[in-house]
């Protein structure tokens, strides 16, 4: 079944993050107090990981971590199987084995380990607690299916508080007011030049143009807000896929198949090409991108080559301004600060510049920190989401998530 006929994760039985609990950011729970429950915690007992007897971390076949405990509290006495409450995947007790990332980070933190998430980056200057954005709540869900068909790519518009979404329906772009009623349908599917073959990203301008990548074509379309078709360029791309805007109202972009990052430059009010450079190359399929709109810095998102029966991985970049590499992590890395498979769809900066990821594995939105002190760790939303693939910021700061797994936007606010 495609992902459009299959019902959303949550359909199917598959709990949260935190193996069916409340405590949660939308219930008013800290975002420290989240973060220490996702790190050092057991997400069935709440009770700190430790380095022996019951509390020892240990890996079921899927990759989901449990303590020593509640392994042998979820077995079967008969059949000597556990059903994971994550993912439900069967596993015998014989068939787990040590999470060496997670008990090398309780080596590694020792006495901190037992204060939390908070203390222990406290002990290597990450104040965690001062840099954590405050706990969100759910403010408004616009769309589902028959309004969105599998949805790929979401943007706000600056200055209006609009939001773009592109999808696979018949006119591949809707507008939605700030109250959330749908203002504007456009983007014909077909093969005029202007029409939108299969939309993997958009993006809004600062001057209000609507910008998409078309992979069907591997061109970049710009429309206005009344979806009057005003550039359409094809420099050569070999899949353009991910796009966002700078304060400028240029277009950084990524090239998926090529391993590149262009800028593009356009008068789009007359529908004019004023530049398109490649501005990096030597990337490993880069895909969703963000630009903060305060400093000019860049984080990107490759997605690495599977090994082996894996599926893959990806690892997030950030450049500066003038784009030089300042930091990095894939999904390994990221694993040694969080006892779960981490895989990253969508990233965004928020408007304190801290790098914000969607992860569809956990069903999450993850805060990473900003880019001198990358990464950290602090779960944003962490139920509710089915396969989250596109993530962008109002001027207001709410958080939008687009969740294809139900075809919907969801807005968030500090709560």
């Amino acid at each position: 079944l495609s992902r459009a006929q299959r019902p959303p994760r949550w359909a199917r039985g598959i709990r949260g993050r935190c193996g069916g609990s409340d405590r949660s950011p939308q219930t008013g729970m800290a975002a420290e107090d989240e973060a220490e429950l996702s790190l050092l915690e057991c997400r069935v007992c709440f009770e700190p990981y430790g380095p022996d007897g019951q509390r020892r971390p240990l890996n079921l076949l899927c990759g989901h971590v449990l303590c020593r405990g509640c392994v042998g509290a979820l077995a079967s006495a008969e059949l000597q199987r556990l059903e994971c409450p994550f993912c439900r995947r069967l596993c015998g007790p014989a068939e787990t084995s040590d999470c060496r990332p997670l008990l090398q980070l309780l080596e590694l933190l020792g006495p901190a380990a037992g204060g939390g998430l908070a203390s222990a980056l406290g002990r290597s200057g990450g104040g965690a607690a001062a840099a954590a954005p405050a706990g969100l709540g759910l403010r408004l869900c616009l769309g589902g299916w028959g309004s969105l068909v599998n949805p790929t790519g979401v943007a706000a518009c600056p200055g209006s508080g609009r939001l773009a979404v592109a999808h696979d329906g018949k006119k591949r772009i809707h507008v939605f007011g700030p109250s959330g009623f749908c203002l504007r349908r456009f983007g014909e599917r077909g093969d005029a030049s202007n029409d939108i073959k299969y939309p993997l990203d958009v993006t809004v301008t600062s001057d209000g143009h609507v910008v998409v990548t078309d992979g069907g074509d591997c061109s970049v379309k710009a429309f206005d807000f009344e979806g009057r078709g005003v550039l359409a360029v094809r420099e050569g791309f070999c899949l353009p896929w991910g796009l966002d805007a700078t304060p400028k109202s240029e277009v950084i972009l990524t090239d998926s198949e090529a391993g590149a990052l262009y800028r593009l430059a356009a008068d789009f009010q007359r529908g004019e090409l004023k530049k398109c450079q490649m501005i990096r190359s030597r990337l490993v399929s880069p895909r969703a991108i963000a630009v903060c709109q305060t400093s000019g810095a860049v984080v990107l998102i490759e997605h690495l080559e599977a090994r082996g029966p894996s599926k893959g991985s990806t690892r997030v970049k950030i450049f500066s301004a003038e784009m030089d590499l300042i930091g990095q992590m894939d999904s390994f890395g990221l694993n040694l600060v969080f006892p779960s498979r981490i895989y990253a769809t969508a990233v965004a900066f928020d408007k304190e510049g801290r790098v914000v990821v969607t992860d569809v594995c956990s069903q999450a939105v993850i805060c990473l920190g900003k880019p001198e002190e990358f990464p950290i760790f602090n779960p944003l939303i962490s139920h509710g989401l089915s396969y989250p693939v596109g993530l962008t910021y109002t001027a207001n700061n709410s958080l939008v998530v687009l969740d294809s797994g139900d075809h919907s936007v969801k807005v968030y606010s500090s709560t």
